[in-house]
């Protein structure tokens, strides 16, 4: 008590960094615990995040007017786009971003959260411009202590570095990563564990684009390719869900769902087309059949770490090839649009398992995936669709349909049915795992305007699963809601309650012989209090209440946040203090934190303690900045404390 009182005399002294990066934090956090406590693709969090940081690198030109450009903004609606753009042709030049709340289908909220990926200024572009070399380098260094694993081949820290160059229509990456535990240079010719580099070049005349090297692709709602970001993420803030075309240079640390080639698009008239094609490696588990030569994949090896000798062995052991081609044909208010992909691997996939689980998984060296996709706009209604099949006729069917009844009012129905065995390794569509499969569901939310500065918006998806899945040996379903109300009265304070609720059906721990289930549920209540005591000066106090499981085990959390900005220094600083509780694992809390640039943490706290941070942002020189993050968990229980430590250090230049 005595700490949350001297937090709370603390608070009236110092906090914020800028605005737009508070604002940046605010819109990550709802998504990022939302997809985490759902643990369905880890790596989703990452993209997300990744996107929000490349637009607040380069924000949006609203005035552009280019309904392209303005689609970067992945989280609005086809509705609000069409709308944003309608009203910059007619009124020719925003002048203050708050001119969008005016704008129906928009609020102060939504500006709020707009701020940080925007610009109204006009682009500057001229002869000499074009030819400027801009670059930007990030390192981030991480590690944990006490070190928890001595058996591992390499240091124990993270490193990561990103390069970027931008020069006229050209621009390059290049990515390299080494994970805890793993060696720093690996190979006969020394390279970290994970490197992707790529040269890109955009125009716009019949060649839109061409990457070289890593990229990432998304064409239609995603279920034949999508390596990029998933729609679907959140049940109340569900981001473009009607779908989109992309193809984008690879920057992210997910070493296995990427491809490595080259990748075009080009456009005439009304009609785009988009070629790739891709020869990349994959880790996996390789065995031989017996009394022969011949060699096959066991299964496919996910999570990038090679610390072992074990997983060094399955490092890069398969190499698949991958190619395809979507076509596009723009009428005036739709566009439709038919997708092909096949991909072969050097080694068949065979199942050894007799495990029922396993009865659709996909056995061969070689799958394609044909589609077809539309989008229609009539009135105040948005129609979209998919459906992809594979070979042996297993169907991934979307069709979804938003409307806005009004201008304050906005809905959104989905229905997607991922027949048990259709397969698509690189795809991912709206509210799929990262398998994609064996899931027939229907979603829908809202968004309103209830009163002035009140806002409520809500979600729910029901799924049923059709064969087995994930700890669970039966045909099930579940089910998942979300309320959330956000009241801002004025500037200076910001009030928002979040209520979860999530159902599934998993096996009983306590069953022998044939697997029984039982149902699993969570409630979960988050109160949010901001307070914007002046420009440089913000106090956030957060509770958490959890009820989970059968046993109805319960949990709490109480933080508090300090965020402070100094006028004339350039120095930027982000404390918390939080106390937790949970009676076990399942009525683990997640909390996210400010962290280094292009990174995240959202730490699962369980048992009894405390976890504190502070984070420093220090403007070395006008293109040089340094960020550091000492974050400890104490931990209470069994007549002993334990405390676990990280450190993080970012250096970031640009010139």
């Amino acid at each position: 008590m005595k700490k949350l009182i001297f937090l709370f005399l603390l608070a009236q002294f110092f906090l914020d960094l800028s605005s737009q990066e508070g604002q940046l934090s605010e819109t990550i956090t709802s998504i990022a615990e939302e997809q985490t406590d759902d643990e369905t693709d880890p790596e989703a969090v990452a993209l997300f995040i990744e996107k929000l940081y490349d637009l607040n690198e380069k924000p949006v030109q609203l005035n552009s007017a280019d309904e392209a450009e303005l689609s970067r903004l992945f989280f609005l609606t086809d509705f609000q786009v069409k709308a944003l753009a309608d009203y910059i042709h007619s009124s020719g030049t925003i002048y203050s971003v708050y001119e969008i709340a005016n704008i129906p289908g928009f609020n102060r909220e939504l500006v709020e959260t707009l701020i940080p990926f925007i610009s109204v200024d006009k682009e500057k572009s001229t002869t000499r411009d074009t030819v400027r070399i801009r670059q930007n380098l990030l390192t981030n260094f991480s590690s944990k202590f006490p070190r928890l694993d001595s058996t591992l081949l390499g240091p124990p820290f993270k490193l990561l570095t990103r390069y970027k160059f931008t020069a006229g229509s050209f621009s390059g990456n290049l990515t390299a990563e080494k994970d805890n535990g793993e060696k720093l240079f690996t190979g006969k010719v020394p390279l970290p564990d994970f490197l992707a580099a790529s040269i890109a070049w955009a125009g716009k005349g019949l060649i839109r684009k061409v990457i070289i090297g890593d990229f990432g692709i998304r064409f239609g709602m995603g279920t034949n390719i999508n390596t990029n970001l998933r729609t679907g993420l959140s049940l109340t803030a569900t981001g473009y869900l009607s779908g989109g075309e992309e193809i984008r240079s690879y920057t992210s640390t997910d070493e296995n769902n990427f491809f490595r080639g080259i990748a075009a698009q080009f456009q005439f008239k009304r009609i785009g087309l988009s070629a790739f094609y891709s020869l990349n490696k994959f880790d996996g588990t390789i065995a031989q059949s017996e009394g022969a030569t011949n060699f096959y994949i066991v299964s496919v090896y996910r999570s990038g770490l090679h610390d072992t000798p074990a997983s060094i062995s399955r490092k890069d052991v398969v190499s698949e090839a991958c190619y395809g081609l979507n076509l596009a044909y723009n009428l005036n208010n739709s566009r439709i649009g038919i997708m092909w992909s096949e991909r072969r691997f050097s080694l068949p996939l065979l199942l050894t398992s007799t495990d029922p689980e396993d009865i659709y998984r996909f056995e061969g060296n070689k799958n394609s995936t044909l589609s077809g996709y539309y989008k229609a706009a009539l009135g105040k209604l948005l129609f979209y669709g998919e459906v992809s099949a594979n070979p042996d006729k297993r169907l991934a069917y979307i069709q979804g349909l938003s409307f806005r009844p009004a201008d304050r009012l906005s809905i959104n129905l989905l229905y997607r049915n991922y027949d048990p065995g259709f397969t698509s390794f690189h795809g991912t569509g709206p509210f799929s795992s990262s398998a994609g499969d064996n899931v027939n569901g229907i979603f829908g939310n809202f968004t309103f305007e209830a009163a002035r500065h009140l806002f409520i918006s809500a979600g729910c998806d029901l799924r049923y699963y059709q064969w087995m899945k994930y700890r669970c040996s039966a045909p099930s379903m579940a089910k998942s809601m979300e309320v959330r109300l956000k009241y801002l009265p004025s500037e200076k304070i910001a009030f928002e309650t979040v209520y979860n609720y999530r159902f599934t059906m998993l096996d009983s721990q306590d069953t022998y012989g044939t697997e029984k289930q039982e149902k699993f549920a969570s409630k979960t209540f988050k109160g949010i209090i901001n307070l914007f005591l002046s420009a440089n000066l913000t106090v956030a106090m957060r509770l958490d209440y959890k009820v989970a499981g059968p046993g109805r085990s319960r949990g709490w959390l109480l933080s508090q946040d300090l965020k402070y900005r100094p006028g004339k220094i350039p120095v930027s600083i982000w404390f918390r203090y939080c106390i937790f509780k949970t009676d076990d694992w399942d009525s683990r809390l997640y909390a996210y934190e400010n962290d280094l640039l292009y990174s995240f943490s959202i730490p699962a706290l369980s048992g009894q303690g405390n976890r504190s941070y502070l984070m420093v942002s220090y403007k070395v020189r006008k293109s040089v900045d340094l960020r550091i993050k000492y974050a400890v968990t104490d931990l209470a229980g069994s007549g002993e404390s334990k405390s676990n430590e990280e450190l993080r250090i970012q250096v970031r230049l640009w010139f």
